[in-house]
């Protein structure tokens, strides 16, 4: 008996001290302040829940037939991205700006924790309710707006994981540029308004002067989207395809270079 009752403990505390363990515990610890934040938790899973099926009235406007589009094939993939930029970018920049001024930041430097597993960590709780949204998302749109089957679904979980990986990122060097938790939303606002309405969630690029789409294809959400829908649709080549790609390594790659350079891990004085 008295073998188990110290082993056991000693196993938890080796399994803790592993990279998983460490990201796991303090994970497990950001979901629970997670849900005690009643102003981010209704931003993360309200918003981007209602946001799409209130612009699916001004779709029927468009002239989306033309381009070989409906309003369930626009409506699919830019509730994904308004989850991307509801439940895990704006919430991330919160979550980060708060953690820091609270000096949490700074206190888990101290320990075993490195610091990519703190960031890590602290965005696993986002990127999850980003995910489960957006199969629930999925599944709601095949059921009432009759979109049917994906025809490349690689394509649409390629451009699910690339932006569940690049927004984390983003919402990270975001957070940098806050000097409060209060203006954390301030920070993130700019980008926030920018990929809503340049990056086909609320206009398809198609419909857009070619000037105007060339540009807005370089936005961070636009190749998330447009590898989404193409991949619903089947009207994407594969040079379309690794077009997207490129922009999308190329943002992840910024997003990296940005995080280094500007977040920071202490209150800004």
């Amino acid at each position: 008996m008295s073998t188990l009752t110290t082993t056991r403990p000693a196993r938890e505390r080796a399994a803790r001290t592993t990279p998983a363990g460490r990201m796991r515990a303090l994970a497990r610890a950001e979901l629970t302040l997670f849900g005690r934040s009643k102003g981010v938790l209704f931003t993360a899973v309200a918003v981007p829940l209602v946001l799409p099926f209130s612009l699916s009235s001004s779709m029927d406007t468009m002239d989306l037939k033309e381009h070989g589009l409906s309003v369930g094939s626009m409506v699919l993939p830019s509730a994904i991205g308004f989850s991307l930029l509801f439940a895990v970018y704006s919430a991330l920049v919160s979550v980060y700006a708060a953690r820091r001024e609270e000096l949490v930041l700074k206190r888990l430097r101290t320990g075993e924790l490195r610091d990519r597993e703190i960031l890590a960590a602290a965005a696993l709780p986002s990127v999850a309710v980003g995910l489960i949204q957006s199969l629930v998302l999925i599944g709601a749109c095949v059921a009432l707006l009759d979109v049917g089957a994906p025809s490349a679904p690689h394509y649409v979980v390629l451009g699910l994981l690339l932006g569940l990986l690049l927004w984390p990122l983003l919402a990270a060097a975001t957070s940098g540029f806050s000097r409060s938790v209060e203006s954390a939303q301030v920070a993130a606002m700019p980008l926030l308004i920018i990929s809503m309405l340049g990056s086909g969630t609320a206009v398809p690029l198609e419909l857009m002067p070619d000037g105007l789409a060339s540009v807005a294809e370089l936005l961070p959400l636009s190749p998330v989207v447009e590898l989404i829908r193409g991949g619903w649709t089947g009207h994407l080549s594969g040079g379309e395809a690794l077009e997207a790609l490129a922009v999308a390594v190329a943002w992840t790659a910024l997003g990296v270079f940005a995080v280094r350079r500007w977040f920071r891990w202490e209150p800004r004085r």
